[in-house]
Order: structure tokens, then C-alpha cells, then sequence
């Protein structure tokens, strides 16, 4: 009688880890698709409240978390390169780009000096994210990525820098 509890319970086990894939395997692209949703509602909200902040000084005032007074002009340049990167990053989290077509975007952005100070204004923005985290690495690759533009021997930027691992 004890055996065939045992199989009856292992019989069970097998059904409902089965009973189990099953709904994941349902379920999963259904939540791809949410998330996919969600994020591009975030980018959305993301872009409007830049764009506001753009053509209104008291609104980009907000944002003005700079070490170092940064003219209004140069806020506003800041703010478009920011919605330039933000814009690149969520085409990668959407999977509309791999890894390396990130890295040709941002080596092409990296070529413009206002991107670079924009960059160099908000390193310490990039401290407060976790080491672990996508967005951190993403960051700690365009910091390479610059790095090794700066140390290029080359006019050939488009060849600079190792391509990452996808």
C-alpha cells in the first residue's frame, strides 16, 4: 500500500510539473508582450517629459543635477543627447537591436563632443546603479567605448573598439 502511494504522489509530481511547463510556455510570450508594451510606454513618458524639459528653462531647471553649472543651452543639448542614448538602449531592451548594433550606435553618437560632455556631466548619475545591473554595464561600455576612441591611432572611428559579445 505504501508503494502505491509513493507512485500514485511521484505520478502526481510528474503531472503537475508538466501541468506546470505547459502554462509557462503559454504564458511566456504573453508576458514578453506586456513587457514589451510597458517598456515602450516608459520610453514614451520618458521622451515627453524630455521634450518638455527641452522648451522650458523652469522644467529643465529640475533636472539640472550637473556637479557643475552647466549654461541652459548647454542643459538642453545635455537633455537631447540623454533622449538620444535612452532612445538607443530601448531599441536593445526591445530586442529591435542586438548588442553589436547598439555598440555601432554608440560609437557613432561617441563621435560627437556634446554627447562626450553630456557624458562626462553624468558620470556620476551612472554611480548610483548597481554593478550588476544592464543599464550599468551598458554604461561601463560606452565608457570603454569612448576611452578607446580617445586612445584611437586611427581616423577610422568606425572600426575602433572590440565588439561585444552578444
Amino acid at each position: 500500500m505504501a508503494t502505491q502511494s509513493s507512485a500514485v504522489r511521484r505520478i502526481g509530481s510528474a503531472v503537475k510539473a508538466g501541468v506546470a511547463a505547459v502554462t509557462h510556455s503559454i504564458a511566456a510570450p504573453g508576458l514578453r508582450q506586456h513587457r514589451r508594451a510597458t517598456l515602450a510606454e516608459q520610453h514614451r513618458l520618458h521622451f515627453d517629459l524630455l521634450c518638455k524639459a527641452m522648451d522650458d528653462p523652469a522644467l529643465a531647471a529640475v533636472l539640472d543635477t550637473y556637479e557643475t553649472d552647466i549654461p541652459l543651452e548647454k542643459q538642453r543639448q545635455f537633455l537631447f543627447a540623454n533622449a538620444l542614448y535612452i532612445n538607443a538602449l530601448y531599441y536593445y531592451r526591445i530586442g529591435a537591436l542586438s548588442k553589436t548594433e547598439l555598440y555601432g550606435h554608440l560609437r557613432v553618437m561617441c563621435q560627437n563632443q556634446v554627447f562626450r560632455d553630456y557624458w562626462e556631466a553624468t558620470r556620476h548619475h551612472r554611480k548610483s546603479l548597481p554593478d550588476t545591473s544592464e543599464e550599468s554595464a551598458l554604461g561601463r561600455m560606452t565608457d570603454e567605448l569612448i576611452q578607446e576612441l580617445a586612445e584611437a591611432e586611427t581616423d577610422q572611428w568606425w572600426v575602433v573598439g572590440e565588439l561585444p559579445d552578444e
